[in-house]
């Protein structure tokens, strides 16, 4: 069987026998409801959990919104009209609601960011504001000894609203829910002390209960308290396709349920080799994009295998510290033993490369040159063909395959034991 692979904008086939191919992964076809605003009103006026928000929230209060900074799709100025109109109906005055953007460890937004993604009516009616990490109160500490210190703005209203896109986070389980707390509106100590868990192999996409990192964050936010949650999933094309509303809990388990029944693909076993794309042109313009497929494709492979990982990467490494970290490790278990001790962004996608290889050799067909990508730990191959006759050979005759042309977006699942 000749398989299509997209490595940038060109289309590439690799050919495998028919006895060894164990399953192709695509997205799971399902019926869709509302979509968009219209998704998002259904949400309020259906809460999982919890009353309806006007009926939970009272006339006088202060109520803190916090959502998803730039680096992440969440469409806030979609959620905003229907939620403000929600805070409105229940008697709260627009002085007395505030936005807080979570940035996390990332940057700060300029005001044209905030205006975007708060949407025109959020902007002109009420306060849009970023985390300020030097004004926080402290909550406590979880029972794994993270610290508990959020926004004071956050801390101290008296209803908080979290909002957030839910998809598979590759060792928080899935995005969402209280992740808008932690790390969203956490100290840097907060987040290198939740983050540090994800080289645990419990850590991982599409698993909740017994995941470390979940486990610590929702304790946290318990810690804090969060009212209410609005939470949408998302299309390909970054459309609203589904939304959930209510308890921080509830509301998103049942997301991540939807989520699954889109993304999450049954496998019958793990295969020997693994042929995998981030599905081409823009996700796969550097490695740190290209990341996410391989990161999901290590759910498919067997212990000793091959992913054979395709990604134009034209663009290089894609982030600074990402580079720093790949060039200058002198194994890949060392990036596992710093990622523990110093958590940094960039630096933890250098580390999940590296558990990676500790399970699998991974093999590179990019526009990188060969040095280059020997220096990252990686076998360079010029085409998919000929890297995957490679995988073939080290694996043996008896190898068996599974192709994810569409890494990125589909997650294998295969019953534990297998």
């Amino acid at each position: 069987m000749d398989i299509s692979f997209k490595i940038g904008a060109k289309e590439h086939t690799v050919t495998v026998e028919d006895s060894r191919l164990l399953r192709i992964l695509q997205t799971n076809p399902i019926p869709v409801g509302a979509t968009g605003e219209a998704a998002v009103q259904d949400a309020l006026d259906h809460p999982i959990g919890t009353p309806r928000l006007r009926e939970l929230v009272k006339a006088g209060e202060t109520i803190a919104i916090i959502t998803s900074d730039i680096t992440r799709p969440m469409p806030t100025w979609k959620v905003m009209p229907a939620l403000l109109s929600e805070l409105y109906a229940a008697g709260i005055r627009r002085e007395d609601i505030t936005l807080v953007f979570a940035l996390g460890s990332h940057r700060k937004h300029t005001p044209e960011e905030q205006r975007h993604l708060a949407g025109e009516q959020a902007w002109t009616e009420i306060a849009c504001v970023d985390l300020d990490a030097t004004d926080c109160v402290h909550a406590g500490v979880t029972s794994r000894g993270t610290p508990v210190d959020i926004d004071r703005r956050v801390a101290e209203a008296d209803r908080r609203i979290c909002l957030g896109n839910i998809e598979y986070h590759y060792f928080a389980g899935y995005s969402g829910g209280a992740k808008a707390i932690m790390p969203g509106v956490s100290t840097r100590d907060a987040i290198q002390s939740n983050h540090s868990r994800m080289v645990q192999p419990e850590a991982c996409a599409g698993r909740l209960e017994g995941n470390p990192v979940r486990e610590d964050i929702e304790e946290a936010a318990a810690m804090v308290g969060v009212d209410f949650i609005v939470n949408v999933i998302l299309d390909s094309h970054k459309a609203i396709i589904k939304a959930v509303a209510g308890d921080v809990t509830q509301a998103h388990r049942a997301g991540c349920a939807f989520l699954d029944t889109l993304y999450k693909v049954d496998i019958p076993e793990r295969a020997d080799v693994v042929l995998v794309s981030q599905g081409g042109a823009p996700k796969d313009l550097n490695l740190y994009q290209t990341q996410k497929a391989l990161d999901n494709a290590k759910h498919a492979v067997k212990p000793g295998g091959v992913i054979v990982l395709m990604g134009s990467c034209a663009e290089g490494l894609g982030e600074r510290v990402f580079e720093e970290w790949m060039l200058s490790a002198p194994s890949p278990a060392s990036l596992i033993e710093r990622i523990q001790r110093e958590f940094r962004l960039g630096g933890h996608k250098a580390a999940a490369i590296a558990m990676v290889l500790e399970k699998a050799d991974i093999y590179l067909v990019s526009d990188l040159e060969d040095s280059f990508v020997e220096q990252l730990f990686l076998k360079p191959f010029p085409t998919p063909q000929e890297a995957y006759d490679a995988a073939i050979a080290k694996c043996g005759l008896g190898a068996t395959v599974i192709a994810m042309p569409y890494g990125g977006s589909t997650l294998p699942h295969v019953a534990e034991g297998s």
